[in-house]
């Protein structure tokens, strides 16, 4: 027998999904933030129990087993990276500050300046000069670069970001003061701008640069200890690791470009979820993730998820790589809850895993949004949790909630349903936000709701939203962990160069896409994968003279080794026909008479393996399910005798109408007042919203 394991970290759990021929199999225990490989590595040896192995044998028949990791993104949420400095060319210093005019809130004129990771004392120029067509008009100052490194010794400097004018066309200098670093500072992590990211604009590429100096040692290191662990346990094949555009990849290449991880955690439930709706014949959706510390929003259109560069971190680092998109609010099972000025807050203060939420019983003091469930009748502390982690504890959970009541003038009850209405409406307005500026209308749309606390607020949020279909998958729970098992192992790079569509540079662009594909070629075969499983999607960035951003499109699509003879004479002509459709399409008009120019190339590599099953369709009879005993709850319409049922009792075609809670082994599918739900083939749940004549 041979595994696949898809592997999520969270805030609060870590996710599991082991494919097991067709059969998914789901586990989840507590993250462990203290060192998070731990917490990967119990959650194996269990996988490997329920398998009736040992860790060693389990690991041993793993062929792949794929991580998605959100240690890029807390390590700028907790600003504790590494001591990073930069070097650049004179007259570059203060680019990170100026960024382009970003401001959190724009009318707050007492707003305070953000935190720098590279502030000014550990940012130095060099005298250099590279103009924009390569040519070099003020040779490097080798001796200004060996100051520059001693001040940055001096400074206890643990990482250098390099980015000099115009690297990305002529990359000598970088070079030059790389070689220069190792020398000076042998034991300093390098991020090199030509290598991160090598086009412009120059503030894209300078702060993509310095995030990935900052985030780089913490992110290699983690991996560098999991993959140690791994093989001390016995697997013997290579960590693929999930990248935010969508794709994973080995854990050598993510090496040399540590960034490629940050918000990689979140992409996986978007490729999953676009992979589910496809099957299940929604290829437009609204993907909402529910987890213990956050709430994730993405949109999935045509059976894709866009994957766009130009993404901030709260508006301050430009991080210049494809990503998926996924909106981020502080809302989740771990949420804090308080008074604050007189009205309740929810989020985005979280209690993670340790402690946890107060029924955890693991130490925590203040209420949470897990809390208030279990005070709602939602939740139980009839039954284990979580899988059988643990079972929730009442104890000092109503205490807590008094103790806000008694500041609204009301009761503990109360209190939790108003924490319950406040965190509802924080992330039914922050969906209205993401849909608005993204063009879309939600009731088009058909919600898949994922994540342990995703299924529990769904049809609420849907109903809110005139959205009239949710869809739960069986593995909602760690849904984020099997879709890292449907990403394919993926290299997105690009090189730029400079030429206009009316006379393309053909032999630069073949030379530049013949480089990009042997080093495709390189990390598949480290992978194991060979030539001929690879596809290739040859793509170009063009724009007009003048504009900061350019749009890529596809030009050639192959399967193994190519011959190039997609560029010959035509080539021109038919590159400008096909920006102008995108440009149409992104921007809606095309400038008539105007030659665009050409500004790069950009290769895809992927590779095919072997995905989870989605299964489609009612065939099974309709029948109705029957409760297993009932609870008092509150579904938004007060306290009542609420239907409670087992997941694992129901079978394909069985119906459930609202109000009623189905307990399943990692989450609980709450269904609101005027929604039902059924069991698809597949055991997928699909809720729809009643309509009333």
């Amino acid at each position: 027998m041979s595994y696949r394991v898809g592997i999520d970290i969270g805030g609060t759990f870590t996710d599991f999904a082991l494919l097991k021929g067709d059969e998914v199999i789901l586990h989840k225990n507590l993250s462990t933030p203290e060192d998070r490989s731990i917490g990967v590595m119990t959650g194996l040896e269990k996988l490997a129990q329920k398998e009736s192995l040992t860790l060693s044998d389990f690991l041993a028949q793993c062929d792949a087993i794929v991580h998605g990791t959100t240690i890029a993104d807390n390590t700028l949420i907790e600003m504790n990276g590494a001591v990073t400095g930069l070097i650049t060319t004179n007259g570059f210093r203060d680019e990170m500050e100026y960024r382009r005019g970003f401001k959190e809130d724009i009318w707050d004129s007492t707003l305070k300046p953000f935190k720098q990771i590279t502030p000014r004392r550990r940012r130095l120029t060099v005298p250099e000069r590279i103009l924009f067509d390569g040519s070099v008009y003020e040779e490097l100052d080798e001796a200004a670069v060996r100051e520059a490194c001693r001040k940055l010794n001096k400074q206890n400097v643990e990482s250098v970001a390099i980015s000099l004018l115009f690297s990305f066309v002529n990359s000598a200098h970088e070079l030059r003061v790389a070689e220069i670093v190792k020398e000076e500072m042998p034991n300093a992590h390098l991020s090199i701008s030509h290598q991160v990211l090598p086009r412009g604009p120059e503030y894209d590429r300078t702060s993509t640069t310095v995030v990935n100096a900052y985030v780089g040692p913490r992110v290699t290191s983690y991996l560098e200890k999991l993959v140690s662990r791994l093989r001390d346990g016995g697997f013997q094949n290579q960590l693929l690791v999930m990248q935010a555009s969508g794709g994973v990849m080995t854990k050598e290449y993510i090496d040399g470009s540590p960034i490629r991880v940050l918000a990689s955690g979140p992409a996986g439930g978007v490729i999953g979820s676009a992979h589910t709706g496809s099957a299940k014949g929604a290829p437009n959706l609204l993907c909402v993730d529910m987890g213990g510390t956050s709430y994730d929003m993405s949109i999935v259109l045509n059976g894709t998820a866009p994957a766009t560069s130009g993404w901030n971190m709260h508006h301050r680092y430009l991080i210049g790589m494809p990503m998926v998109q996924v909106e981020t609010l502080g809302a989740g099972g771990g949420s804090i809850c308080q008074i604050n000025a007189g009205e309740v807050q929810v989020g985005p203060r979280s209690a993670g895993s340790d402690p946890g939420p107060m029924c955890y019983g693991r130490g925590g003091t203040e209420p949470t949004v897990t809390d208030a469930l279990l005070m709602l009748g939602i939740l139980s502390a009839d039954g284990e949790f979580a899988g059988g982690s643990f079972s929730l504890q009442k104890t000092g959970v109503e205490d807590a909630f008094q103790v806000l009541g008694d500041e609204m003038g009301y009761s503990a009850e109360e209190a939790a349903f108003d924490c319950w209405r406040v965190v509802n409406a924080n992330m039914i307005q922050a969906i209205r936000r993401t849909t608005a500026g993204k063009g879309i209308d939600p009731k088009e749309m058909v919600m898949l709701a994922y994540g342990g606390n995703g299924p529990a607020f769904a049809a609420v949020h849907a109903d809110a939203l005139g959205i009239e279909k949710v869809l739960v998958p069986k593995a909602s729970p760690t849904f984020s962990a099997l879709g890292t098992l449907v990403a394919k192992p993926t290299i997105d790079e690009e090189r730029s160069c400079n030429c206009s569509v009316g006379s393309p540079d053909l032999d630069t662009m073949k030379t530049m896409w013949q480089q990009l594909e042997a080093r495709a070629l390189k990390y598949f075969a480290d992978a194991k994968f060979s030539g001929d499983q690879i596809r290739y999607q040859f793509l170009v960035n063009m724009r007009y003279a003048g504009q900061n951003f350019a749009v890529s499109f596809e030009v050639h699509d192959c399967r193994g080794s190519q011959d190039y003879l997609f560029l010959n004479d035509g080539f021109g002509e038919k590159a400008l026909q096909a920006f102008n459709k995108r440009h149409m399409q992104e921007f809606e008009h095309i400038r008539e008479g105007e030659l665009p120019e050409i500004i790069g190339v950009r290769l895809v590599s992927s590779v095919n393996t072997t995905a989870p099953a989605v299964g489609q369709g009612f065939n099974s009879a309709k029948q109705n399910a029957i409760p297993v005993k009932t609870r008092r709850a509150n579904l938004g319409e007060g306290y009542q005798d609420t239907s409670i049922f087992e997941g694992a009792a129901l079978q394909p075609g069985h119906e459930i109408q609202g109000p009623a809670i189905i307990e399943e082994t990692f989450t609980t599918i709450v269904v609101y007042p005027g929604w039902n739900v059924m069991v698809d083939d597949s055991g997928d749940y699909e809720m729809r919203k009643i309509k009333t004549s």
